[in-house]
């Protein structure tokens, strides 16, 4: 399937339209990952919360075949700052400004606010995906010129692509997150056969605390309410002050949330004598649970550890998934058999005086993080030896 060369450029999703973007977004390669469909992208722009006004201008690109069918898009925002990214470039912006350079606006292709893994790129299954890539890539790069934008950068790609784009020149990051891999297990019981005695105690008592005097329900679909809503919004603001002054997601998003893509959501939610005291957010994809956000307005015991990490297991065992990715930071979630694993980044520098640094302190970083990955994993895992 041949490909015309004319990248075009959208301010809004809705301007390439829900099917063109999922026959690209929707390749079964891509594993059912809810944050690069067009239900997600289009919710944060429809709310209010990945547009201009928030420093997250959508710019997202896409390519036509010789049949004028989208075959690839890419999800792309001119940024004014670089908040809600968790790939952390203040330092290059700082320097760089310093010595009297613009580092902002830039290019950011991205899920908002999303630490989750997943490509980027998107290219329908029948098309070439090396030739939509290079185009992709190639828009990007000729946007950033344009537009005089001091860098592009590709937050949590996957490894495959994130590789692809190291051959084509991009300056490529490591960093870490903590996931939990399905070794096959039946029940949440097995899982816990695999661990250490010492951590497999640890987690009943926890557990036990946890649920003592709350009822624990684990939510999708239709039996999400506006209510359940309504509460969540409320743990949610209260993380969101607490952790970064300003949360980023509106009460608006939650209801497009569960409006469009009830069925890929699970809701987690703790009461006690019918009042909802506490909340965690999963989006659910075709081989994986990805947790995303947590709160609440009482202070239980163990039931974060509960509501975010167990009842995620649990979950992914009794459907199949994978694995759960449970979102950025937080060495205690080793403990609670979520292993440390690589996360990627590509990065495009286009002044040489910026560049240049940026590249040799990535390899640097590299080699320390992989150091990392492998002394954690080897010193504080809490599986048994051969579980």
């Amino acid at each position: 399937m041949s490909l015309t060369p004319a990248v075009k450029v959208h301010r809004r999703i809705a301007e390439v339209g829900r099917d063109a973007w999922q026959a690209c977004a929707g390749n079964p390669a891509y594993a059912g990952n809810p944050f690069i469909g067009y239900d997600f992208l289009n919710a944060v722009e429809e709310a209010g919360c990945a547009v201009e006004r928030t420093g997250w201008g959508p710019q997202h690109l896409s390519v036509d075949d010789a049949d004028g069918r989208v075959a690839a898009v890419l999800p792309l925002y001119v940024k004014s700052h670089s908040q809600g990214e968790y790939i952390f470039d203040h330092a290059w912006a700082d320097a760089y400004e310093r010595a009297g350079g613009r580092y902002y606006p830039k290019l950011l292709s991205a899920a908002p606010f999303t630490p989750a893994t997943g490509a980027r790129l998107l290219v329908r299954p029948d098309v070439d995906a090396n030739e939509g890539r290079g185009l992709l890539l190639g828009g990007a790069l000729t946007l950033c010129e344009r537009y005089g934008a001091s860098s592009f950068h590709v937050n949590f790609p996957d490894e495959d692509e994130w590789r692809w784009m190291g051959k084509q020149g991009l300056a490529l990051r490591e960093g870490q997150q903590y996931h939990w891999e399905n070794r096959g297990y039946a029940t949440f019981d097995d899982f816990l056969g695999a661990l250490s005695s010492g951590r497999r105690k640890t987690i009943r008592r926890e557990r036990r605390d946890a649920g003592a005097d709350l009822e624990i329900l684990a939510l999708t679909g239709a039996d999400i309410t506006e209510a359940h809503w309504d509460a969540f919004f409320g743990f949610y603001l209260d993380t969101g002050a607490r952790k970064w002054g300003q949360p980023y997601l509106n009460r608006l998003f939650f209801s497009l949330l569960g409006e469009r893509m009830a069925d890929r959501v699970l809701l987690v939610m703790a009461r006690r004598g019918g009042r909802w005291i506490a909340g965690a957010l999963n989006l659910i994809g075709d081989d994986c649970l990805y947790g995303r956000n947590w709160g609440a307005v009482e202070e239980v015991p163990f039931l974060h550890f509960e509501l975010c990490y167990y009842q995620a297991i649990e979950w992914a065992i009794g459907r199949g998934l994978a694995r759960v990715e449970a979102g950025a930071q937080g060495q205690h979630k080793i403990a609670r058999g979520y292993l440390p694993k690589a996360v990627y980044s590509a990065h495009y520098i286009a002044d040489p005086a910026l560049r240049g640094p940026v590249e040799r302190y990535l390899a640097e970083e590299r080699a320390g993080v992989e150091a990392e990955i492998e002394w954690l994993a080897e010193e504080y895992s809490p599986f048994r030896q051969g579980g």
